[in-house]
């Protein structure tokens, strides 16, 4: 199955709630239109920011709304934000999954060790969430299925430790990957941003150049809520890029939209199941086709 075809599968509910809805409204005559189409927006999460931009497009215009709808989707996700992933040849590459807890870092992790794993990299996976065990034995499920090693230690050990041991680690077996799964946190938590940041300060002993990858894994399901810790992660946690989690369980699909258009970070890849194969590049285009077309 294409990426396409999986993006067209995993976005079913938000064609059948939001998408559904735009298209009434689009056929909608006369001055109701606009509050039908505002209104299809806002109830699909796209946030109001996008919504203004998007019906600031199609007012006035002599074109197909749904044409122009199109347009302006795909505009949106391509946005100006690009990968800012740091330009480095020290092996191995780094990347560090931090976001809020349930937002599917751990099983992000795993997919991530497969996929590259399937490659033929040499990939380590650090299970640096010492806060639930059942984070570490879900990692180490992914590792045995992509045939990856897991460095690990007990619960409640210190998390930059793991990831100390894993970074050293890495350098001596001279892997390509290593991908470090942090514990979940709200912003809000200092405690647990400050030990985020004794992460990032622990790798960078090793070397300035690690952490080169800092990825933000944001549940899809959350709506609002997920932009809102796009903006505080950017502001606290050095982000590079966002992982998109869970697109397959939400009719609110549309909150990419807001995500692109509020915080400047580029989304890297989108989950759309529980596969290891579902969890897909994001490539702008494709996902506005999958979306509305």
């Amino acid at each position: 199955m294409g990426l396409l075809e999986n993006l067209r599968r995993g976005l079913r509910k938000t064609r059948e709630g939001l998408v559904e809805s735009l298209r009434r409204a689009a056929r909608t005559e006369g001055p109701d239109r606009f509050e039908d189409l505002e209104s299809a927006l806002i109830q699909g999460d796209v946030g109001a920011r996008a919504a203004a931009r998007i019906l600031k497009r199609i007012e006035g215009q002599n074109g197909d709304p749904w044409d122009l709808l199109r347009e302006e989707v795909e505009r949106i996700l391509v946005g100006g934000g690009e990968a800012r992933a740091q330009a480095s040849d020290a092996r191995p590459h780094v990347v560090l999954l931090v976001g809020a807890n349930g937002s599917g870092k751990t099983t992000t992790a795993g997919k991530l060790a497969a996929r590259y794993a399937s490659l033929g990299k040499s990939v380590l996976l650090a299970a640096a969430d010492t806060f639930r065990a059942a984070a570490i034995e879900q990692l180490e499920v992914w590792g045995e299925r992509a045939d990856v090693h897991v460095i690990r230690q007990e619960r409640g050990s210190d998390a930059a430790s793991v990831a100390h041991d894993a970074l050293r680690a890495a350098i001596a077996r001279d892997a390509d990957i290593l991908i470090v799964d942090t514990a979940g946190r709200l912003q809000t938590r200092t405690n647990l941003m400050e030990e985020l940041r004794k992460i990032r300060r622990v790798l960078k002993k090793q070397g300035a150049a690690y952490p080169q990858e800092t990825l933000l894994v944001l549940d899809a399901t959350t709506g609002q809520n997920a932009v809102s810790q796009a903006k505080k992660f950017r502001e606290t946690a050095e982000v590079d890029g966002i992982v998109l989690t869970k697109l397959d369980g939400t009719a609110k699909g549309g909150v990419i939209l807001s995500i692109r258009e509020e915080v400047d970070l580029p989304v890297r890849y989108v989950g759309v199941g529980e596969r290891a194969e579902d969890l897909l590049d994001f490539s702008p285009a494709e996902f506005a086709r999958a979306l509305l077309d």
